[in-house]
Formats: C-alpha cells, sequence, structure tokens
C-alpha cells in the first residue's frame, strides 16, 4: 500500500490504508486517469486476477473526473483471458469510507475492444474512495468479533496473523461455515456478520437454532491478503481454495490449521451434518457440491430461493468435479479435499456482485446482512432433513 504521486493540480490518489490497492497512475488528460488494476498471480506467476482495486482520492470536489481501470485481463485455472471487471461491474463510491453506493449506468461504461472500464464522477466531497465492492477489512472485523462467544486460535498465517474458530450454540446437530478464503469476496464477510447478528439475537427462531444447532464458524481464512488488498493467495502465493491436497504448514499454514481443527473435531467423535463455504462470484449465485450430496444441496439451493435473493441460472446446485484442475496436484478446493479424505457433507455458496435479477440492482451492505438472515435459516432447514 503506497501513497501514489500527485498527478494533476491539487488531485491525488492514495492506498495508504488497510485493504488499499491500485497500480500506477497515468495522467492522460485534463482529469483524466488510467488507473491500472494490480491483480495477483500464484506461487507459479500463473493465475493472475485482476478482482480488487481499492483507493482514495483527495482533492476531487467538484472536479468531472474520467477513471479508466486497466489491466482487467487474467488467467483462471490456468485459462488465459479471463477478467472479473466487466460490463456489467458497477464499482462503490464513499465519501466518508463507511458508507457505499454503487455507480450508476450512466456513471460507467465498457470497452470490449480494450477490456477497460471507465467512470466518470463529479465528487461533492475533497475526499472520495472507490472499489470493486464494499470493503470489509480486518478492522472491520475487529469491530463485530467482541459479540463473538467462544473463540478459539487454531494456527497462524504466514504473516503471524491469528486464525479463529467460533462456536456458537450447543445442539446435537453441527454445521460448519468458512468465509473469506479469497480476500477481494468481501460480500462473504457482510453476509456472515448479518447472519450471526441475527443468529446471537433474542428473536425466538435465532434462540431455537442455537439450541438444535452447533455452529462452527471460521470466519477469516486469509487475514494477511484482506490487510494487503490482495486477490486470492497467501503471502506465498498459494490459493487457499485450491491446495487442500498438498498440505504444506509452511507454505500453506492456513489450510493445515483449518484442515487440522476440522479433522480434530471428527476424531473426536463429533459430527458435521453440514459444512459450507461462502465466495463472491460475478455473473450469478449457485450451489456447488459433491453428487453423494446433491439431496442435501437441493435442499439448499430450494431453502435459498425462499429464504434470499439468491438468483441462479442453473435449475437446481452444480455438482463438483473432483478436483478444480484435473490430473494436477495441489488443485483440490476445501468441499474437494473434505469429501476426499472424510467424505464430508460439505458444499460452496457463490453470490454474485453484478446486478441481481431478483434485486435489480447489486447487493448493498444492507442487502448483503439481509442475505446472512437467510443462509443461517437455510443451513438450518437442509440440515435439520438430514
Amino acid at each position: 500500500m503506497t501513497l501514489l504521486l500527485s498527478l494533476a493540480v491539487a488531485i491525488s490518489f492514495s492506498t495508504k490504508f488497510e485493504g488499499g490497492n491500485l497500480g500506477p497512475v497515468e495522467t492522460v488528460g485534463p482529469l483524466h486517469y488510467r488507473c491500472p488494476v494490480t491483480g495477483e498471480a500464484d506461487h507459479q506467476n500463473r493465475n493472475r486476477q485482476a478482482s480488487w482495486y481499492y483507493f482514495r482520492i483527495d482533492g476531487a470536489r467538484n472536479q468531472p473526473l474520467t477513471l479508466d481501470l486497466t489491466n482487467l485481463l487474467g488467467e483462471y485455472n490456468y485459462q488465459a483471458g479471463t477478467h472479473a471487471v466487466t460490463a456489467n461491474t458497477r464499482p462503490v463510491y464513499s465519501e466518508d469510507n463507511r458508507t457505499w453506493r454503487h455507480l450508476t449506468d450512466s456513471e460507467v461504461s465498457w470497452n470490449d475492444t480494450r477490456k477497460e472500464l471507465t467512470l466518470k464522477l463529479t465528487p461533492r466531497s475533497n475526499r472520495v474512495w472507490i472499489a470493486h465492492v464494499p470493503p470489509y477489512t480486518n478492522e472491520h472485523w475487529a469491530r463485530f468479533r467482541p459479540q463473538l462467544p467462544g473463540g478459539v486460535t487454531i494456527g497462524r498465517t504466514v504473516g503471524g496473523r491469528p486464525l479463529e474458530l467460533f462456536t456458537i450454540g450447543n445442539g446435537p446437530r453441527v454445521i460448519w461455515i468458512m468465509a473469506r478464503q479469497h480476500s477481494w469476496e468481501t460480500g462473504t464477510s457482510w453476509m456472515l456478520e448479518g447472519g450471526l447478528r441475527w443468529l446471537l439475537s433474542t428473536d425466538p427462531a435465532a434462540v431455537q437454532l442455537r439450541q438444535n444447532f452447533t455452529w462452527k464458524v471460521l470466519p477469516v481464512s486469509d487475514p494477511d491478503g484482506v490487510a494487503r488488498g490482495g486477490v486470492r493467495y497467501n503471502s506465498n502465493g498459494y490459493d487457499l481454495n485450491r491446495n487442500w491436497d498438498t498440505l504444506d504448514p509452511v507454505k500453506m499454514p492456513e489450510i493445515s490449521a483449518q484442515r487440522a481443527a476440522v479433522l480434530a473435531w471428527l476424531d473426536s467423535g463429533k459430527p458435521i451434518h453440514l459444512f459450507i463455504t461462502l465466495h463472491n462470484t460475478e455473473t450469478q449465485d449457485y450451489v456447488d457440491a459433491p453428487p453423494a450430496f446433491t439431496p442435501l444441496a437441493q435442499r439448499m439451493y430450494d431453502a435459498l430461493s425462499r429464504n434470499t435473493s439468491f438468483w441462479s441460472k442453473s435449475p437446481g446446485p452444480r455438482q463438483t468435479a473432483p478436483s478444480t484442475t484435473q490430473g494436477m496436484k495441489g488443485r483440490m478446493s476445501v468441499v474437494q479435499g473434505l469429501f476426499a479424505d472424510r467424505r464430508v457433507p460439505a458444499m460452496l455458496l457463490e453470490t454474485m456482485v453484478e446486478p441481481v435479477p431478483t434485486l435489480k440492482r447489486p447487493r448493498t451492505i444492507d442487502d448483503w446482512q439481509s442475505f446472512g438472515r437467510g443462509l443461517i435459516q437455510s443451513l438450518a432447514t437442509s440440515a435439520e432433513a438430514r
């Protein structure tokens, strides 16, 4: 995170705050700037993703700015030419770094030849922030964390940050929730916080779920990436949702600690009735599970459709393959790894950051938190039937 030099009279760009990230900005004309998205590649210098930017502009009051987001092309699962920022992406904008709104269609345009997103806006304030999606940093988590009971440190990241596991309730049925394996996917944190706030509330339905279920929560799987404004790799360049079949406590201490916590729970004779990992993607919501757990995934799909703004192009859950990249070691997701190890009834939930057809707009922070409450209810409904 570095402070960039002033690029125009009284206007400067900065990423000098937690989660900030943007490449060196180029001035191409009066109040017109090219803003390269830094992106992040893995330990093989492959699979570059450019799905996170978060920066501040100072001195911008009443200035009609043109910002070109550039350097967006990358690679996903070794397939080149992909880009997470699309024609339908609507960045978020804030004048206080707390309250966020999505830019409107009239403020955004897409150059399909150059694969660039151009923002045109005239800030009302002298200082404004822009991000891919509403930021949720370690500072956000630290403010919410004291409301949670039963937290234990199960390990530490490459950078020495604690990895925590929380326990809520003491019921006989057990649900595990994992979030933020990929640091850019802030919607999962807003969703989880909203769900947990409700689960810990005095609402009679929430009280009942604490009595009927034990909720095990792994809230921030990559706090190092969250701090530095990363994308989807830990500090050594390993994808925390792609390496569950190649354990290395030095290169990937996050996976080692989380896997050990899950297996220790199982080895103590305790069950897992449902394990879910939360993710964000671009164009649709979906549930993904191993074929052996299709009935469980279908219940989850149906419950989310009733209880939340969930919207999927697929008429039901997807079936996950044995690996994300067949024939290559170290390419199993947490769902695939836990199924291969112990046949854990695990599934993945992807939720979209582009406009959601059920809402006719991108999800706001309030929408994510409302989804979180519906998620908790859907998890309980799905696991009760097993």
